[in-house]
């Protein structure tokens, strides 16, 4: 019983430091803390292989975590660096965002212009093999661990996805993943700024993206599309930053703990650098946390129509405790709220239009009405310049930006048109 107790002592010692006595006053707790020890023992002394103590301890961290919800977990020594140089905007890796649904791996989004988005991984597909071996009974973090590995080197992802009868294997080469989490380009005089992730330069990179923007355009430029689908989330202060750019006043998000003192809200800094110019928010089941907080600030403040489909519903904020020595957890922590406090867990944040993500295909069947040009010895057209010949191969054939440049288009008009009735 002593060795079970100082087991149980050094456990608790490791997850939370200066904690090194357990409360005598709970007897149960005293129970299901010797029952964990006499476990440890009876494994310790007759696994059928030998195990050392530090695998049965961070064995047991990593349960306790990970049995809480998806994103709780151990992170040892080498994970903790690992992601510590993720959010700097560079790592190693296949380049996509998961979760753990139904036991298996869960695409969250694969990250632009990596091995993944190249192979064709797709927001929403299941992973259930890894080289062959099935994903079911592994933990997140362990099929995490598996997909790393050296660079160049191929691991093969059995996927199934919805709509396909079987499964898909893909073949993807890991390779050093270097995120430039912002990228922008003039469609007309609309700017569209696309965000893949939110790290460390992801506020510089907007700002840049919309002074030069606005250079290039002038009073030109209608209005601005950001682009926030498949952006799987990332640092909690980008995410308030992001919305600070477009918002001038009011709350951008709070979080509310298990404990009332535990709130916090976070506000945004005068100015508006869009200086009010319409803003449409692109958001899809791809986008997660920090891109659902910077969705659901720009429409509760009425400052951005946000389009497209229902975001993932990522509302929890994770905080990350070193544990001196030993790596780190992940601890989910609080909730997200919008700033009219509705929680994005589990529901994420509703377009004010939807548009669904499809493939424009031209029609291969003969069209049996006529138009005034099929008719013999009629006029031909005059040379009219083509409202859409400046956007780009990218816009023509994404559907829901042509959507969203088409609707930035009406307000443009619209506003010129109360600006000469002004006049």
């Amino acid at each position: 019983m002593k060795r079970s107790v100082l087991v149980v002592a050094s456990i608790l010692a490791l997850m939370s430091p200066g904690v090194t006595q357990v409360d005598a006053a709970s007897s149960e707790t005293y129970r299901q803390l010797n029952l964990f020890g006499d476990v440890f023992e009876r494994v310790r002394a007759e696994y059928v292989e030998a195990v050392t103590d530090e695998e049965l301890i961070e064995a047991a961290i990593r349960g306790m975590l990970t049995s809480l919800d998806p994103h709780s977990s151990y992170l040892s020594p080498e994970n903790f660096d690992e992601m510590q140089v993720q959010t700097r905007g560079e790592f190693g890796g296949l380049g996509i965002e998961v979760t753990m649904e139904d036991g298996f791996v869960k695409v969250v989004s694969p990250i632009d212009d990596t091995p993944a988005d190249r192979a064709g991984i797709e927001a929403g597909d299941f992973v259930t093999h890894l080289d062959g071996e099935p994903v079911l009974g592994l933990t997140l973090g362990e099929a995490v661990e598996k997909m790393r590995g050296q660079v160049n080197t191929d691991i093969v992802l059995t996927i199934v996805r919805e709509g396909e009868d079987e499964a898909l294997e893909i073949t993807v080469t890991r390779d050093i993943i270097t995120i430039k989490s912002v990228r922008w380009r003039m469609e007309g005089n609309a700017g569209y700024v696309r965000i893949t992730s939110f790290n460390e330069q992801t506020e510089e990179g907007l700002v840049d993206a919309i002074e030069g923007m606005m250079a290039e355009a002038g009073d030109e430029l209608e209005g601005v599309v950001v682009d926030l689908r498949n952006n799987p989330g990332g640092l909690l202060d980008q995410a308030i930053a992001v919305s600070d750019v477009f918002l001038d006043k009011g709350e951008i998000v709070s979080t509310r703990g298990r404990r009332d003192e535990s709130t916090q809200r976070f506000n945004a800094r005068p100015g508006d650098l869009a200086q009010g110019l319409p803003v449409i928010v692109l958001i899809n089941s791809g986008s997660a946390s920090a891109s659902e907080i910077v969705a659901g600030a720009l429409q509760d403040h009425q400052r951005a129509i946000i389009m497209g489909t229902q975001s993932f519903g990522k509302g929890s904020v994770q905080t990350i405790i070193p544990l001196p020595s030993h790596g780190a957890m992940r601890l989910t922590t609080a909730r997200y709220y919008t700033p009219s406090g509705v929680s994005i867990q589990a529901t994420g944040i509703h377009p004010d239009i939807v548009v669904e993500e499809v493939v424009i295909e031209a029609e291969e069947e003969e069209d049996l009405l006529t138009s005034e040009a099929d008719l013999r010895n009629s006029l031909e057209a005059e040379e009219n310049e083509d409202e859409f010949s400046d956007r780009t191969k990218e816009a023509l054939e994404d559907y829901q930006l042509g959507r969203a440049l088409d609707l930035l288009q009406g307000l443009a008009l619209i506003s010129s048109l109360d600006t000469a009735v002004a006049e």
